[in-house]
């Protein structure tokens, strides 16, 4: 009852009165009364969540405001941690310098507040949301906080008094209760639709979490009284405080998620065997592929990790139900926003890993696993980050046993029978690709948990100390090995192109090899070998099991591929890093024979498929197979996959017989059949276009293992350099690619590790930095970190390194062009030979590979082919086999002899092999081979025809038998058997069915050669000269010279390397050298000869031609640019005027660049103009001051638009509208500064049929344009230039040539009176009204009017009346010629070199806006010329009732101008011409000396009446009246230059006066202004009866008659804002700022920097009849164009009508990129030139023209 009418109460004196019962010492009234107002407010039925919000605010300000009590509770606050939490979206920074764990983040206040300058930093938005670590010494360094958070304690915070939270205390433990209520409520049962459920009630009852202590700020006091709540209200209170009502539905919630509760347990109705959940585990697993589920192994050590949660508090079963809701937001940030409190802090980290299992169980049931995945590491990453509490909580809670057994329970759910090697006796698990759990990443958010506290040393430690743990997660490793299995297709292309291989990539490197890498951080040292020892001997086992498991003997399974295998890298990656780091001996590590055989078998049958896809072997399998070969050496993947490959490889290679492995190569290649002498051979398997790529890439492969050296002896500097020449050899590259490609784990890119180089240092040692360049077609460059110079290029590198095949051509184009560049070598380079870093002791064995004898008999086999120019040899091939030949030479090796007789060579050294002779050597061949003819047969039964001497010279060589000899060698003496039989290979026992191939008969070729002496031939054949080397040759051989070069080159320098090293070798090639009658090739290479120089020859001429067609091409093109293209390069030839170059007296001739005729423009054919009409509100952007406005980046700042000349002109013409006739004031200014209409042109005609037909033929294409053509827009048939319309030409001359042209005599005041006659007949025009011509001018005005909207149109008082369109039609021509002169820099100094001038089109539009404005005619009685040139008596003062007209002092001189040109008929004489001038000149003046005089004061009045001197001195007002004649000067000789094609010469910016003065026929070239005056009758009475006309203004007052005197006419250049140099100093103001209109912080927010607006883009909020802010703004500020900045991407949109184009960025970073999106979050600066070009193309108007990605925005930004 009480708490009924406290209800009805005024809740603000409630909660004071409260307080205050509550202060006493007897409270217990107002403890009862404040009770019973909580049950009513809180209580789960009244259901007005708003109204209990407001309740439970005034309660806990105990009356006071909500807000201030904050405030107040914040000034308590001694919080030495930041812990801001933020959400999704949210804009923080990560500084690597001061950052301990990878993950410190910190909110932009302490960022700004704290110093990081030069660390490396960035800005980043957060995806999962985080908290603020700044003061937390466990994340981060000290010297990385705040100012705020750098003190320790808050020593001078004083302490709470006790009524301050006195009511928060009574009011927090009830709302507590009241959200758990809610959050039991809320749960349905699972049948139910739990989500839509939850969403609709659950979320309103959230809201009342704002009151909690997010809203509260935290303090000591008050953190532990919520404490108080938390931890020790347990269940029991909850029970006692009659909640129990829906305690059902938390046990029902509980036994749902497969959790059985304490009370359960105690009561032994929980005790089942089974797991529990596991029912419910089921659902949705079947259905992909044939499941085999697998119960959890024995070894995990506590089944109740994954079915037991035991909740002893509120915390406990609040998390419990934040995980059943999937972790809605405002649940997460609740339950962050304490973490600075250190209790809170672990006793929340203990429950969490508690609930750990059931987090993972509600994951992979979740339908919305990625914002689920990004909350729970919103969390995850608080606790975890944190080594002391990561260490505190492993040891009390086991959380390494918690998070390895729920990973491995959650990869059990989608195990399928793995496929490799023996489908059926196979009974290996692997994870299954396809599944939802690997294709979605939902594994991400627990494995992201492990790899964090994987960094933290202690846990690292404990899990390498533990076999428990090591043991199950080798049998998690060991669920990868081998998935995503490929078969490869040879009959059929599969139908279905599986895209899981990502999902795999992805599972490897995210689940095995992230922590791989962590665990190998921990294991630098010698004190922690035996982790190693540990690691290595598990991944042994584990890899037996796994041979054993999929039946695996000794031969892999044809044509299957797995990229997968991590068990191996895990051993690779442990050996090398304890060989490397720990001082371990390799041997002590390593397995027995028979194991390594096993190791490198899987390896290696991933080299040799990626041959195979290459070779194109693998294409049925769809493009699939090719990325995941790509993705395999992909830069993220590479060290994490073919890297340890690489590395295993070499290690079986040193420890195994050298010849047993290079057979095993060749032969697991397929390219064993093609090593034979013979001409002629067949291939079992590969088809004959695939043997030469399988060759070459054998041969790479083998290089590259005994070349390459990463994991061999480099230190870490220099892999880094290898790798980033590596890239750069490819292409020059940004900063941010290349940190992008250069492989991550053996060298972190940032951050100080000790004794190591850090990247900016090895990338200045490299690399030159080119700066960004701005290119004439209008593509920005990045800037480029370019190589110092290709003498570190390696190739072997290169092709190690290379995703695409092209990348490696691209490498060596760059190094060609750099030897030429150093005039090292013109001709066609060869990957130069790069001398290695030495091996490390432990893997000396490598070298034996260079030496064994099997290597040998193939690159002399390889090298006699090539000579012999055998089928399927290529350049490749050679260059690999001297690059065998010579890495041999480099690392030699004590020479084993071995007299055996059926050897080829004496012994395994190569340099004693090189010059050792080959006589005889049998081969086998078809029946049909060439050789069968000229040699005796030798068949296989009959071995009695040959003489045994022969035989025993004759080589046999097979390499499949000598392996098998090796291999069973081998096996045998570990089995201590008799040796057996060899078994034959399947492929020569097959039945041949009829029709099959020739059978094989043995042969033996005479042969003769030793490799040296093939290495001599072939130098010849290369050179095509007989003897190419001489003995002389020999005597001066230097292998230093030879580094760079071609084949010959790198022949030579194998040559020099031998006769240097061995007399012997010197001694055979002196043998060699010196037969000076060639050697007599076989028969074969005669005709070769002849055919190679014919083929040579044959080239040369096709070259040729080649250049001769080029250079005919580029001059036609050259030609064709001069005419047409420059869209900016001002060129310094004469104007190109039409018809400039024609006799004077003939018509002008057009091309039309449709139809190719060339002719004059007729009435009934008229040709026109490709012009574009744009509106343009540039000019009325202008200001007085040169120096732009500034960007506001503070409240203080603002832009004031006021002062522009746009707004200027309006008030202008309003002031006068309201005092002076419509018609007359309509007459008397321009518009256009604002929406006018500006015409451009290529310069291209065509006839304006031919162009009607070319926009149907357009409509009529269905591509996709960048234009629309229902809206006349089209590109220029020849040069593709945006137009829209077509301007027609008129008949006759092009400009006003001869008679019109002569100097006259006539007097001033005849001419005063000729122009007057001629202004009466306005009729006359010499186009008739009912031709093509006058059609299509009509129509071009039409379109003139339709490019600017209504709104620029209408400035009378009638809109649409003839003096509107009167005053819009000569401001079209106004507002042309305004910008002509914006363009060539605002003066005419320059003279006529101006690009502008070039492409304008103003004579023609003068005579189109002619002919309209001749419907239109003056009356004589209205006609300002009779009040220019006639004195007032003779006139009399015409004055209707009406307004008075505009005093001829109020009018815009340069406006009369152009209507006296416009409405006399045309052509015009320049005599003519030249009077108006005069006589408007005489007004303008007379205006300057009016506005001069309106500026004196008083006194200075007095002064000059009197002549006394003053402070303005006869120098300064002639300077102030030139400056105030010229704008209409300029116009005036502009127009003459159209008109009359006058020249214009450039001149000083001091002459420029005089020199327009004299262009313009004004009395010579005199230096004083009043010198150009020429009166057609007494000046005084002129100026007099103008004066008279002010005068007589009775009505209008005194104020608004010398603003309309005074004004100004000089305009400085329009300049977009000045923006700030620093990026961030900007995005700070504004990416929060509200927005003006809707008052919403905008989610895209951008800016106009035209004027400055902050507008929303794509906001709805802000959406006007459809149209969204930024399309509107443009409109409003640009007349459809604008230029935005967009704030949260850091790039500039251009929108231009009904089309927008992203324009780039202005803003680069300290390495000269643009950072889109923000994504790498580099501090950025302005950069000048960017923004000059951005300014010019807007004052230009060539947006349309330069920028080519134009798309429709449909009103939508």
């Amino acid at each position: 009852m009480m708490a009924a009418s406290l209800l009805r109460r005024d809740k603000k004196s409630t909660a004071a009165h409260l307080k205050a019962d509550l202060k006493r010492t007897d409270n217990s009234s107002g403890l009862r009364q404040l009770q019973e107002l909580l049950d009513s407010v809180l209580h789960p039925e009244r259901g007005s969540e708003p109204e209990a919000l407001e309740w439970c605010k005034w309660l806990l300000a105990g009356g006071d405001g909500f807000d201030e009590f904050c405030r107040t509770v914040r000034s308590y606050d001694n919080a030495t941690l930041c812990g801001l939490v933020w959400t999704a979206n949210f804009v923080a920074y990560r500084c690597r310098t001061c950052g301990i764990s990878p993950c410190m983040s910190l909110c932009a206040e302490c960022f700004n507040n704290g110093d990081h300058t030069g660390h490396d930093f960035n800005m980043f938005r957060s995806q999962a949301g985080g908290a603020c670590d700044c003061g937390d010494g466990n994340v981060m360094r000290e010297s990385g906080f705040c100012s705020r958070h750098r003190l320790k304690t808050g020593e001078n915070v004083p302490s709470v008094p006790r009524d301050l939270l006195l009511m928060s205390e009574m009011v927090l433990p009830r709302f507590i209760i009241t959200i758990i209520q809610y959050l039991r409520d809320g749960y349905t049962e699972p049948g139910e639709n739990t989500r839509s459920h939850l969403k609709g009630t659950l979320h309103p009852k959230l809201n009342l979490l704002e009151v909690s202590p997010s809203g509260l700020p935290r303090c000591r006091c008050d953190v532990s009284s919520l404490e108080w709540i938390w931890i020790n209200v347990a269940l029991r209170h909850l029970l006692s405080n009659g909640c129990s009502r829906n305690y059902e539905k938390y046990l029902s919630a509980l036994k749902s998620s497969g959790l059985l509760s304490v009370e359960e347990k105690g009561t032994g109705a929980g005790a089942t065997d089974t797991p529990a959940g596991a029912g419910e585990d089921q659902d949705g697993l079947q259905g992909v592929g044939q499941r085999k589920r697998v119960k959890l192994s024995s070894s995990t050590k506590d089944p109740s990790i994954m079915d037991t949660l035991k909740h002893k508090c509120f915390l406990e079963e609040l998390l419990f139900w934040t995980i059943k809701y999937e972790f809605p937001q405002k649940m997460v940030t609740f339950l962050l926003n304490m973490l600075p409190d250190q209790d809170y802090k672990i006793t929340f980290t203990k429950t969490f890993v508690q609930h750990y299992a059931f987090i993972m169980k509600t994951l992979m049931k979740s339908h919305e696993s990625d914002t689920m995945s990004n909350r729970i590491v919103h969390i995850s990453v608080q606790l975890f980050s944190n080594e002391e509490l990561a260490r505190h909580v492993t040891e009390e809670c086991q959380l390494l046993d918690i998070m390895v057994t729920v990973l491995i329970y959650m990869m059990e759910s989608c195990l399928i029978k793995s496929e490799l090697q023996d489908e059926e006796s196979n009974h290996h698990v692997v994870v299954n690709c396809g599944e939802a759990l690997l294709k979605n990443n939902t594994y991400w958010p627990l494995v992201s948990d492990f790899i964090n506290i994987l960094s933290h040393q202690s846990v690292a430690k404990r899990f390498l100390e533990d076999q428990s743990l090591l043991l199950p997660w080798m049998s998690f490793v060991s669920f990868f090995q081998g998935m995503n299995l490929n078969k490869r297709e040879l009959n059929e292309h599969v139908e279905f192109e599986s895209q899981t291989y990502y999902a795999a990539f992805a599972a490897e490197l995210e689940a095995c090899a992230q922590p791989m890498w962590g665990l190998l951080t921990h294991c630098k040292v010698k004190e922690t070998q035996e982790y190693t020892k540990t690691v290595v001997q598990y991944c042994l086992d584990t890899l037996q099991m796994w041979f054993d498991a999929i039946g695996f003997v000794d031969e892999p399974a044809l044509n299957q591929l797995t990229f997968h295998l991590p068990l191996h890298r895990y051993y690779a990656m442990f050996l090398s890093k304890g060989v490397k780091c720990q001082g371990l001996d390799l041997d002590s590590l390593l397995p027995d024979q028979e194991m390594l055989m096993k190791i490198m078998v899987h390896p290696l049958q991933i080299q040799d498929c990626l041959s195979e896809i290459h070779s194109n072997m693998w294409v049925r399998n769809g493009l699939q197979i090719k990325g995941q070969a790509m993705t395999y050496v992909q830069s993220h993947f590479c060290n994490s996959m073919i890297d340890p490959d690489i590395y295993l490889l070499q290690v079986c290679a040193s420890r195994l017989d050298p010849d047993y492995f290079i057979s095993s190569v060749f032969e697991r290649f397929k390219v064993v059949d093609l090593l034979t002498m013979a001409s002629q051979h067949q291939n079992a398997v590969l088809d004959s276009e695939q043997e030469r790529p399988m060759l070459e890439g054998a041969l790479t492969f083998l290089v590259i293992l005994s070349s390459l050296r990463i994991h061999l002896g480099m230190s870490d500097d220099e892999i880094l350099r290898a790798e980033m020449v590596s890239q750069l050899c490819m292409n020059d590259r940004t900063h941010s690619s290349l940190l992008d490609l250069i492989p991550e784990n053996p060298n972190p890119k940032s951050g100080v590790v000790p004794g190591s180089c850090s990247f900016e240092e090895m990338l200045s040692a490299v690399a030159d930095f080119k700066a960004p360049v701005f290119e004439p077609g209008g593509s920005m460059q990045q800037g480029m970190y370019t190589p110092k110079g290709d003498k570190e290029f390696d190739p072997i590198m290169v092709i190690l390194r290379t995703v695409y095949r092209r990348d490696v051509q691209s490498a060596m184009d760059r190094y060609s062009a750099f030897l030429k560049q150093s005039g090292i070598q013109t001709g066609n380079p060869w990957p130069p030979y790069k001398e290695r870093t030495p091996l490390h002791p432990c893997y000396k064995g490598l070298v034996r590979l260079l030496h064994c004898k099997t290597l040998h008999i193939v690159i002399f086999t390889l090298l006699y082919k090539i000579w012999m120019d055998h089928q399927n040899m290529s350049e490749h091939v050679l260059c690999m086999v001297l690059y065998l030949i010579e890495l041999g030479l480099d690392n030699p090796e004590p020479c084993i002899e071995e007299h055996c007789h059926d050897s080829w060579f004496p012994g395994t050294s190569l340099l004693s092999n090189l010059h050792h002779v080959i006589n005889f050597v049998r081969v086998r061949v078809p029946e049909t081979a060439p050789e069968v003819d000229g040699l005796f047969i030798l068949p296989a039964y009959s071995p009695s025809v040959v003489s045994p001497q022969n035989l025993r010279e004759a080589q046999v060589f097979s390499l499949v038998a000598e392996r098998r000899r090796k291999f069973q060698e081998i096996i045998n003496r570990s089995n201590h058997e008799a040796s057996q039989a060899v078994r034959p290979k399947s492929s020569s026992s097959r039945w041949l069915p009829p029709g099959s191939p020739p059978q094989l008969v043995t042969e033996i070729l005479e042969i003769g050669e030793s490799m040296l002496s093939l290495l001599v031939k072939l130098h010849q054949k290369l050179s095509g000269k007989q003897n190419s080397l001489s003995l002389s040759w020999l005597a001066e051989v230097d292998p230093a010279h030879h580094a760079h070069g071609d084949g010959l080159t790198a022949i030579e320098r194998i040559l020099a390397k031998a006769a240097t090293r061995s007399r012997h070798s010197k001694r055979c090639l002196q043998e060699i050298c010196g037969k000076v009658c060639p050697p007599i090739p076989p028969k074969k290479n005669s005709p070769g000869d002849k055919k190679s120089m014919d083929k040579e020859e044959r080239r040369q001429r096709a070259r040729e031609r080649q250049q001769k067609l080029l250079a005919e091409f580029a001059s036609r093109q050259k030609s064709f640019m001069e005419t047409a293209m420059d869209v900016e390069s001002p060129e310094t030839d004469a104007v190109m005027d039409m018809g400039s170059a024609e006799p004077l007296d003939s018509e002008v001739l057009y091309d039309c660049v449709i139809c190719g005729q060339s002719g004059p423009s007729t009435e009934d054919r008229p040709t026109g103009l490709v012009v574009l009409l744009q509106a343009s509100s540039v000019l009325g952007h202008r200001c007085r001051s040169d120096t732009p406005k500034r960007l506001p980046i503070t409240d203080e700042e603002h832009i004031y638009p006021e002062d522009t000349c746009g707004a200027t002109h309006d008030v202008r013409l309003s002031l006068m509208q309201r005092y002076f006739k419509d018609s007359s004031c309509l007459q008397s200014v321009s518009i256009g500064w604002d929406g006018g209409v500006y015409v451009q042109t290529c310069g291209h005609t065509l006839h304006i049929d031919c162009h009607k037909s070319y926009m149907e033929s357009l409509r009529n294409d269905q591509v996709l344009q960048g234009f629309s053509v229902d809206k006349g827009e089209f590109t220029c048939p020849l040069c593709r230039q945006f137009a829209n319309s077509v301007l027609p030409c008129r008949p006759g001359r092009g400009m006003e040539t001869g008679a019109w042209h002569a100097p006259s005599n006539k007097s001033m005041s005849t001419l005063v009176k000729e122009v007057k006659d001629l202004q009466e007949q306005l009729g006359i025009f010499p186009v008739s009204v009912e031709s093509n011509l006058s059609k299509e001018m009509e129509s071009v005005i039409k379109d003139i009017k339709n490019t600017t909207q209504k709104k620029y149109m209408d400035y009378g008082k009638n809109p649409g009346s003839p003096d509107n369109d009167f005053l819009f039609m000569y401001s079209v021509a106004r507002t042309n010629l305004e910008l002509e002169l914006v363009h060539r820099g605002g003066n005419l100094c320059s003279g006529g070199a101006s690009a502008a001038a070039k492409r304008s089109c103003l004579n023609q539009l003068f005579h189109v806006l002619a002919m309209h404005m001749r419907l239109y005619s003056i009356d004589s009685a209205y006609n300002p010329w009779t009040r220019l040139t006639q004195s007032m008596h003779t006139l009399g003062w015409y004055c209707d009732d009406e307004r008075p007209e505009v005093p001829m002092l109020f009018r815009d001189v340069p406006s009369l101008l152009i209507i006296f040109i416009l409405t006399m008929p045309q052509p015009l004489r320049k005599e003519h011409f030249t009077c108006v001038v005069k006589v408007l000149y005489s007004l303008q003046y007379t205006q300057a000396l009016a506005a001069l005089s309106v500026r004196f004061s008083r006194e200075e009045r007095l002064a000059w009446s009197k002549k006394v001197s003053s402070v303005w001195s006869p120098q300064s007002i002639e300077f102030s009246l030139q400056q105030f004649c010229l704008p209409f000067l300029r116009l005036s000789c502009l127009l003459q230059h159209h008109l009359y094609g006058d020249s214009l010469p450039g001149c000083l910016v001091e002459e420029e006066f005089s020199l327009l003065a004299g262009c313009l026929g004004l009395a010579g070239s005199a230096q004083s202004s009043a010198a150009c005056l020429e009166w057609n009758i007494s000046a005084l009475d002129l100026i007099s009866q103008w004066c008279s006309e002010v005068i007589a203004l009775s009505d209008t007052p005194t104020q608004q008659s010398v603003s309309l005197l005074g004004q100004d006419p000089q305009w400085a250049a329009p300049r977009l804002l000045h923006l700030p140099d620093n990026y961030t100093t900007l995005f700070q103001y504004y990416h929060r700022k509200s927005c003006t209109s809707c008052g919403k912080t905008p989610k895209d927010p951008a800016l106009c920097l035209v004027c400055g607006a902050f507008v929303c883009l794509k906001g709805q909020c802000c959406k006007q009849q459809g149209v969204c802010e930024c399309v509107l703004h443009s409109q409003h500020c640009g007349a459809a164009t604008g230029i935005f900045l967009l704030i949260n991407a850091s790039v500039i949109i251009i929108i231009r009508g009904h089309r927008f184009c992203l324009w780039g960025s202005v803003y680069l970073d300290a390495h000269g990129e643009e950072d889109r999106d923000l994504r790498r979050g580099k501090p950025l600066y302005l950069c000048e030139e960017r923004y000059r070009v951005l300014e010019q193309q807007w004052v230009s108007h060539t947006f349309d023209h330069i920028n080519k990605r134009w798309g429709p925005h449909y009103n939508g930004l």
